[in-house]
């Protein structure tokens, strides 16, 4: 028997998501085993009246890809997907598979190289979404190996998944229409602010965001979502910072990472595991050792860690920063090959300062217009 949570999921990321529009241009993008909902979304999109390009990918293919591919084809970038990247009007990818850890053990400088290269089509993507050119969500099918990594049956996944993201009230998109407009206090209340301080154990950083956009995350980038974002201006990130949960990228899984800033570079990076994984991520490019990005979780249907960034940044009551490429819309300048989200959890001492201000602690903002649990 069909669940009736897919269909709400497809027709949410058709018509809120990514507001499809008859002619326009879709890519859907999915594992194979995600195949009912890359279903459900085809279907939504063709009686919308788009076009739909469709690529179902299997896990196999990039295992073998980076086991065996020799540096030339490491290196080499498709013509037909930058052009893709350039064309499409809307893009929904929808993340699965069968095997999370199928790159644990590839070299990290092979995953750094293909990561160099594709660095093209990750800056046209963001330019055109900075631009409003390109209209893109990302979702998670709740699949067997996302749920052994979350330690869950997958019954209990599909239940944390599809309830992270309201699936189960009535109508979804009102619910998200309601988050938007709190999340949205939170936002204008931010874009006023100049300097942000984030103090928790182990952890005191200051960066500027004077001149940078705060988004509101409400379902129309990422979904489930629940979190504001920014840029921080590059150079100004000071100090120290440990990130509460493993960091994950690739499939491998980096934990106690340590990072220290010095205008705005990380000077120190260590993790109790995978750090040299860790630093050759943070050495793959000139902009991989800078922050592209720094968000506040606002998602207190999620409340534990699965290893999937996807959920984990949205925590409601943490902060998230990304090593790497800044989204041009924040006013962030940062480019690279590297995107890697770390999250730190403030529900236990943590707080957070805006322009000396004490806005939230212990993982609970101060002003009760601010999304709550």
């Amino acid at each position: 028997m069909k669940d009736p949570r897919v269909e709400k999921l497809a027709n949410l990321l058709v018509d809120y998501s990514v507001k499809l529009k008859p002619r326009d241009v879709v890519a859907i993008n999915g594992e194979v085993v995600a195949a009912p909902l890359i279903a459900a979304c085809y279907r939504a999109a063709i009686r919308r009246g788009a076009f739909v390009v469709c690529d179902i990918t299997l896990d196999s293919l990039s295992e073998i890809f980076h086991a065996e591919a020799s540096k030339e084809q490491l290196q080499w970038l498709s013509p037909l997907a930058l052009q893709k990247v350039r064309t499409i009007d809307a893009s929904i990818g929808i993340w699965a598979g069968q095997n999370t850890k199928g790159l644990s053990n590839v070299d990290p400088k092979r995953l750094a190289l293909v990561s160099s290269a594709r660095k093209p089509i990750r800056q046209v993507f963001m330019d055109r979404a900075a631009a409003g050119k390109l209209r893109w969500c990302g979702t998670q099918w709740p699949c067997n190996a996302s749920a052994q990594d979350a330690e869950m049956s997958l019954e209990e996944y599909e239940e944390f998944v599809f309830g992270a993201g309201h699936l189960d009230d009535p109508n979804p998109i009102q619910a998200w229409k309601r988050i938007s407009k709190q999340q949205q206090v939170l936002t204008d209340f931010l874009n006023r602010r100049r300097q942000i301080r984030i103090v928790a154990e182990d952890t005191d950083l200051t960066f500027s965001v004077k001149g940078r956009k705060w988004i509101n995350c409400d379902g129309q980038l990422n979904f489930p979502d629940g979190e504001v974002f920014t840029g921080p201006v590059e150079e100004t990130v000071e100090g120290h910072v440990k990130f509460s949960f493993p960091a994950v990228h690739n499939g491998r899984e980096v934990n106690g990472v340590r990072l220290t800033f010095e205008r705005g570079k990380v000077v120190r990076a260590e993790a109790d595991k995978g750090q040299e994984f860790l630093r050759a991520m943070v050495a793959m490019d000139k902009g991989s050792c800078y922050l592209g990005e720094a968000a506040f979780g606002t998602n207190y249907n999620v409340e534990r860690y699965t290893k999937n960034t996807l959920f984990d940044e949205k925590i409601g009551g943490t902060i998230h920063l990304a090593l790497g490429a800044g989204y041009p819309e924040t006013g962030n300048k940062n480019r690279s090959g590297l995107h890697w989200d770390m999250v730190c959890d403030l529900r236990k001492g943590g707080e957070i300062y805006g322009d000396g201000e004490l806005i939230q602690k212990n993982g609970r903002f101060i002003n009760k217009r601010f999304p709550q649990p």
